[in-house]
């Protein structure tokens, strides 16, 4: 079995090589301008879309501001409940607030009245 090859002499590639060579160093400057757009492209869109992104970013410094306030307003209710415990620990008066609301307490000879709510208007 006899293989045919053909060879083309130096002399007859060497025009293809340089034209191809010339070619290249022609596009090069285009090449390196749509490869460096490209990178900015994706630099670009990982930055706003990225893990870590400007969105992302924003979206948890709205969460922090929204828990800040939710912690305000919970230090203000515990406020309220420590102060409303000393008074319950400390004043009779305050204990016999409390329970003549909650628990309907009353003194000796008194009456207490209860009214329905009133109804609901449309």
């Amino acid at each position: 079995m006899k293989q045919n090859r053909q060879f083309v002499s130096r002399s007859r590639m060497e025009p293809y090589v340089v034209r191809a060579g010339e070619t290249v160093m022609r596009s090069w400057p285009k090449l390196a301008t749509g490869a460096a757009a490209v990178l900015a492209v994706m630099l670009g869109f990982h930055v706003f879309f990225g893990q870590d992104g400007i969105f992302l970013y924003q979206q948890k410094r709205h969460d922090a501001r929204d828990y800040s306030v939710q912690i305000k307003n919970l230090q203000i209710e515990n406020d309220r409940l420590k102060t409303h415990v000393d008074e319950l620990q400390n004043d009779p008066a305050a204990i016999e607030r409390q329970a003549r609301q909650e628990l309907h307490y009353t003194r000796p000879g008194e009456v207490i009245v209860t009214l329905p709510d009133a109804p609901v208007k449309k």
